[in-house]
C-alpha cells in the first residue's frame, strides 16, 4: 500500500470497527440496566412476537383468577347467610313443635307464632339484602357467570365460564306447605294463543280444528315435556266451550290420555306426561291447581316468559278475559294443626337449605380448583416468557468486559493511525 496523504483508510477501518464495538456495548448496557435480552423489536422480533403473546396469556390468566377467587368469595357470604337460615329455621322446628302440642294455650301459641313470623321476616331479609360487591347475592333468578380464560382461542365458548347459583331465599317459597292451590276462572271465551304455564311446562290453547297445529318452539311433533297444545271446545254454547275447554286443560295437565280431542297430541304423545309440579280439577268455568311438591310459587303474572321451575303463572292473550285466585299456600302455628303441617314443612325447607349449602359448596371447589390451575398455568407461562426475554446476566457482562476493552483499544489503534500520516513529513525535511 503506498504512502499517501489523501485517504486514511487505517483510521476509517479503525473508526467503522469502533463504531460496532460501541454498538454492541449499548445494547449490552441495555441488556444489563433493564434486565431483558429483548429491548426493541430489532434485537429479535419474532422473540419479541412470541414473548408479547405469553405475557397476555399471562395477563388474561392473572385475572381470571382474581375473578374466580371474587365467586368464591360471593360463594362464602352466601353460605354463612345459609348458614344462619338454617339456625333459625331450628329455632322454628322449636317453636312448631311446641305450638303442635294441645297443653299451649291460644295466648302461648300467639306468642309462639309472633316469633315463627319474625323468623320469617329475618329470612327474607337475609335473602333480599345479602350482597357481594353491590350484587345481590340471592333471589337473582339467574346463575352467575365467572369467566375465565387465557385471550386466546374463542374466547366466547361456553367452556370459559363456571356457572355459579345460589339459588333464591324467600320465606314464603321456603316454608310453604305443599298442597298450595291457585284458581283460573275463565269469565269469557278461551282464544288461540292464550297460555297457561305450571313449571316448567306451557299449556297453549288452539283452535277446534288444528288438529296437526304444533306447539309454539315444536318443529318435529304436536307435543312434548314443556310445550303442550289444549284445544278449544268447538261447541256453539259459549258457556259449554268454556267449560269443555278448562276441562282438556285439565285433563292435560293430569296426563290423560283423552278421547283424541281433549288436547293435541292425544294419548300416542301426551299419555303419561302428567305435570311434574301441580295436578288440576276442572269444575265449571275453572281449573283448580295443586301443587304437588314442596315449595310451588303460585303467582298471576303478565308475561308467560318470566316464570321459571316450581310456579304456576297464568297469561291471558290478546282476547281472553279471566280471574286469577291464588291460593298463598303459607303456613303458621295458629293451631296444633296448622304447627303440625308448619313442621313439615320447616323440615323440608332445612333439607332445602342444606341442598342449597351443598351446590354452594360444589361450586367453590370447583372455581377453587380453576384457580389452582390457572396459577400452574401462569407459573409455567411466565417461565417460557422469562426463557425468551430475560437476560444472560453472566453473559451480558462477560460481553460488557469485552466490547469496553475493544473500545478502549479501538480508540487507541485510532489515534495511532491519524498519527501515522504525520510520517510524510519526515520525508520532506
Amino acid at each position: 500500500m503506498p504512502i499517501g496523504i489523501l485517504n486514511n483508510i487505517a483510521s476509517l477501518a479503525a473508526e467503522n470497527q469502533l463504531t460496532i464495538t460501541n454498538s454492541s456495548l449499548q445494547s449490552t448496557l441495555y441488556q444489563l440496566s433493564s434486565g431483558s435480552r429483548i429491548n426493541s423489536g430489532a434485537d429479535d422480533a419474532a422473540g419479541l412476537a412470541i414473548a408479547n403473546g405469553l405475557q397476555a396469556n399471562v395477563s388474561a390468566l392473572t385475572q381470571s383468577a382474581r375473578n374466580a377467587n371474587d365467586g368464591v368469595g360471593a360463594l362464602q357470604v352466601a353460605d354463612g347467610a345459609l348458614a344462619q337460615v338454617t339456625t333459625l329455621l331450628n329455632r322454628a322446628v322449636t317453636l312448631a313443635t311446641e305450638a303442635a302440642t294441645g297443653t299451649v294455650g291460644q295466648s302461648q301459641r300467639g306468642a309462639l307464632q309472633a316469633e315463627y313470623l319474625a323468623i320469617q321476616s329475618e329470612i327474607d331479609r337475609i335473602g333480599s339484602n345479602t350482597n357481594y360487591n353491590g350484587t345481590a347475592v340471592f333471589n337473582t333468578g339467574t346463575a352467575t357467570a365467572i369467566y375465565l380464560s387465557d385471550s386466546s382461542g374463542i374466547t366466547t365458548q361456553a367452556s370459559n365460564f363456571i356457572n355459579v347459583s345460589t339459588g333464591n331465599l324467600q320465606s314464603s317459597k321456603l316454608l310453604q306447605a305443599s298442597g298450595a292451590s291457585a284458581t283460573l276462572a275463565a269469565s269469557d271465551l278461551i282464544q288461540a294463543g292464550d297460555t297457561v304455564k305450571i313449571g316448567g311446562v306451557t299449556y297453549t290453547f288452539v283452535a277446534a280444528g288444528a288438529n296437526n297445529a304444533a306447539p309454539a318452539g315444536v318443529t318435529d311433533g304436536n307435543a312434548t315435556a314443556t310445550a303442550v297444545n289444549v284445544k278449544i271446545d268447538g261447541s256453539t254454547d259459549p258457556n259449554t266451550a268454556i267449560q269443555n275447554t278448562l276441562q282438556n286443560l285439565a285433563n292435560a295437565v293430569n296426563g290423560g290420555a283423552g278421547a283424541g280431542s281433549t288436547y293435541e297430541g292425544g294419548a300416542a304423545n301426551l299419555n303419561g306426561n302428567a305435570n311434574p309440579d301441580a295436578t288440576a280439577i276442572a269444575s265449571g268455568n275453572t281449573v283448580t291447581f295443586s301443587a304437588t311438591v314442596h315449595g310451588l310459587s303460585l303467582a298471576s303474572i303478565a308475561s308467560v316468559a318470566t316464570p321459571t321451575a316450581n310456579e304456576i303463572a297464568f297469561e291471558t292473550g290478546a282476547g281472553a278475559a279471566g280471574t286469577f285466585a291464588v291460593g298463598s299456600g303459607g303456613t303458621d302455628l295458629n293451631t296444633a294443626a296448622d304447627a303440625q303441617v308448619a313442621l313439615s314443612a320447616i323440615n323440608a325447607a332445612i333439607q332445602t337449605i342444606a341442598g342449597q349449602r351443598g351446590q354452594i359448596g360444589a361450586g367453590i371447589n370447583r372455581l377453587q380448583s380453576a384457580v389452582n390451575v390457572i396459577n400452574n398455568q401462569v407459573q409455567n407461562l411466565t417461565s417460557a416468557e422469562n426463557g425468551i426475554t430475560a437476560a444472560d446476566i453472566p453473559t451480558a457482562v462477560a460481553n460488557m468486559t469485552k466490547y469496553s476493552i475493544l473500545e478502549q483499544t479501538g480508540i487507541s489503534s485510532l489515534a495511532q493511525a491519524n498519527q501515522q500520516q504525520q510520517l510524510v513529513l519526515k520525508l520532506l525535511q
